[in-house]
């Protein structure tokens, strides 16, 4: 899937399915050790939803908010929204029930690069003026969009070396929300010769319900 730049609403595909690779990687990146860091880095899950920091220009947050509703927003370096003179109000237009202060935290920091957000079947965002050439959607979230590139990445020696059978067969079960802590462990192995956290891999399974419809 194509993401444009500056990011559409019809470029992201359902939360859903966002959500389930998104929380497939952090689940085969969890370890006890991230769990208790007082800072994170890489792909995580928590009781706050979905989060990716890259300790260098990349962070974003996908969080559920009820009643099939999502908010989707985050920072990189490519965005232009708060460069943009005048500057892009990413809040425009957006509903009440987005987490409005935690977003005008970071708006205040200068951290914030987009929002989109997700209700009554479809994405939508602020309306951006045509001067705009980027908000970060694309180098964010190209690597959840596109499934080649998921394979790719929990088939790879960091996140198990899986065969190509086992990477397509764990993503489906996954994006199919019926992945259990059996199938879990069946179709991993470890990463780069290192014994998993596998505890750690089951918690995080657990915060992204991948085994639920």
């Amino acid at each position: 899937m194509t993401i444009n730049r500056p990011g559409l609403p019809g470029d992201l595909p359902p939360p859903e399915m966002l959500w389930a690779r998104w929380a497939l990687i952090a689940v085969l990146e969890a370890t006890s050790a991230d769990e208790e860091a007082y800072h994170r880095t890489g792909t995580w899950v928590d009781d706050t939803g979905l989060r990716l920091d890259d300790a260098g220009c990349t962070w974003w947050g996908l969080a559920p908010r009820g009643a099939g509703r999502y908010v989707l927003y985050g920072e990189d370096e490519s965005s232009g929204c708060k460069w943009h003179q005048p500057p892009v109000d990413m809040l425009a237009g957006a509903p009440a029930w987005l987490p409005h202060d935690e977003l005008a935290d970071y708006l205040s920091g200068n951290e914030l690069g987009c929002v989109y957000w997700y209700e009554n079947g479809s994405w939508a965002r602020a309306a951006y003026p045509g001067t705009l050439g980027d908000d970060g959607l694309d180098c964010g979230m190209s690597r959840f969009t596109d499934r080649d590139d998921v394979l790719r990445t929990i088939a790879d020696e960091d996140h198990g070396a899986t065969s190509a059978r086992d990477a397509q067969a764990l993503l489906a079960h996954a994006e199919d929300h019926r992945l259990t802590p059996e199938l879990l462990m069946s179709l991993t192995g470890d990463p780069a010769g290192r014994p998993r956290d596998r505890p750690a891999m089951t918690r995080a399974l657990e915060l992204a319900r991948l085994d639920l419809p």
